[in-house]
């Protein structure tokens, strides 16, 4: 479902059955000369829409606007954007806060910008991780008080903390390629993973007539072929049913 088209109804059941709520984030960035700025968005969005008819979730506006860094190019005539950590976070705090007021308590946000190393961080990731452990913080205190987690009917954190049943949980962020994957399909910025997944599930946005390999980490783009781009897919659309059970 996506969110934008819901009415009420709709919401109020996504909401009593605790339907995976799902962020696509990423950015706009320089890809060589022969993929499309969003690439690291597309393979998110594009992703998730062969899963529609498979597992039951929402999917919010995807947000292409992170901190894409020029690190890898330049912005001019280039097309990269960048938006700097500290304009990202009070943005997802707002945006939290808003989900959890609505009443969502199954929020994802899926990142691949950057996800080589995920678990210690990058700027986009970072900035919306941080901004959702405040902001269930702030919403937790807004509606049991300060002091919550010392009240006796918090004694059992620990043990729901063990069993995954926690309101830090509500909020979870991971990569579209799991670690698993990602050793098996080694990930790359527009070479031969990349332009092999797009392939597979953007083919609109290759354009491999303009391929160069001036730059070293476009060469092995190359190799790429659509064969590559579906099993990595094939790969991913396992992982993610598996993150998007509906939780009980």
């Amino acid at each position: 479902m996506r969110y934008e088209l819901m009415i009420p109804t709709q919401i109020r059941k996504a909401i009593a059955d605790n339907i995976p709520v799902v962020l696509p984030l990423g950015v706009l960035e320089y890809h060589g000369e022969h993929l499309c700025t969003g690439v690291d968005t597309l393979v998110i969005t594009e992703t998730l829409a062969r899963l529609e008819n498979e597992v039951p979730f929402i999917i919010l506006p995807a947000f292409y606007y992170g901190a894409a860094s020029y690190a890898v190019e330049g912005p001019e005539a280039n097309g990269s954007i960048h938006n700097r950590p500290d304009i990202l976070y009070p943005f997802a705090s707002s945006l939290f806060m808003n989900l959890l007021r609505i009443g969502f308590r199954n929020i994802h946000i899926i990142v691949h910008h950057q996800s080589e190393n995920f678990a210690a961080g990058m700027p986009t990731d970072l900035s919306f991780k941080l901004a959702a452990r405040q902001t269930l913080f702030d919403f937790i205190e807004r509606q049991s008080g300060e002091g919550w987690w010392g009240k006796a009917d918090a004694a059992n954190y620990y043990e729901g903390h063990e069993e995954g049943d926690n309101p830090f949980n509500w909020i979870q962020a991971y990569p579209l390629l799991s670690d698993s994957i990602q050793k098996e399909y080694p990930i790359d910025h527009a070479g031969k993973l990349e332009t092999a997944l797009m392939m597979a599930v953007c083919p609109e946005g290759v354009y491999m007539d303009h391929f160069s390999e001036d730059k070293w980490y476009t060469q092995t783009a190359k190799d790429a072929n659509l064969e590559y781009g579906e099993a990595v897919l094939a790969r991913v659309k396992d992982h993610l049913k598996a993150k998007l059970k509906p939780k009980s």
